[in-house]
């Protein structure tokens, strides 16, 4: 991945694409299920927009504070934390990677997974935007994350991703195995694999 822009990326992106995302209306049993698989630690990731899940409440522009700098506002969303995720199914993949030119272990859930435990529309375009800690923001789309194989990395050589490093969550493919991207130089081939997702909002398209 190139060097990020850091904040300018997310507003420009802002720009075109909304950020402000009421959930849908949920029944009592989907209430019930999103208070049944509600974090008992810290989260690490929150889905929001076109969802079908949520078991948090809207953004607290007080307590928030990186939603709120970075503008993302939503009235319910689905956070995960580090447990939640890693009693999902893990994948494992070894790119090389383009920061050090050499080949890692990555292991975690797919992120299609992910969103779809998180109820989204199983339209193959749906829009999935992966921002991260910086403010990076990448935009993909439900059936490119089918296509790719992403993982929602939680570890990397058997070691969790770190805060200040990759992690603690790195949304990320095996370029090797995407014949779109096998051939390109290797700075190139990550572009869509930002780390330090904290955020991922979901737009449904009609």
């Amino acid at each position: 991945m190139k060097k990020r822009d850091f904040l300018a990326g997310a507003v420009a992106l802002g720009a075109s694409v909304p950020v402000f995302a009421k959930p849908s209306a949920k029944s009592n049993g989907q209430a019930e299920a999103g208070a049944r698989t509600a974090p008992t630690s810290t989260p690490i990731v929150t889905l929001s927009g076109a969802i079908e899940r949520h078991n948090r409440g809207v953004v607290d522009p007080a307590l928030d504070q990186l939603l709120h700098k970075q503008l993302v506002q939503f009235d319910a969303g689905y956070a995960f934390d580090f447990g939640m995720l890693s009693r999902m199914p893990a994948q494992t993949i070894r790119p090389t990677l383009e920061y050090d030119a050499r080949s890692h272990t990555l292991r975690g859930p797919r992120l299609a997974d992910v969103l779809a435990q998180a109820g989204i529309p199983t339209n193959p375009l749906t829009q999935v935007l992966l921002r991260a800690i910086d403010g990076y923001v990448v935009a993909t789309t439900l059936g490119q994350v089918r296509e790719y194989g992403f993982l929602l990395a939680t570890h990397i050589d058997d070691k969790p991703l770190a805060l200040g490093g990759l992690g603690p969550l790195w949304a990320v493919y095996d370029p090797a195995r995407i014949p779109a991207l096998a051939g390109k130089p290797l700075k190139e081939r990550f572009a869509l694999c930002p780390w330090g997702v904290y955020h991922i909002q979901v737009n449904a398209v009609s």
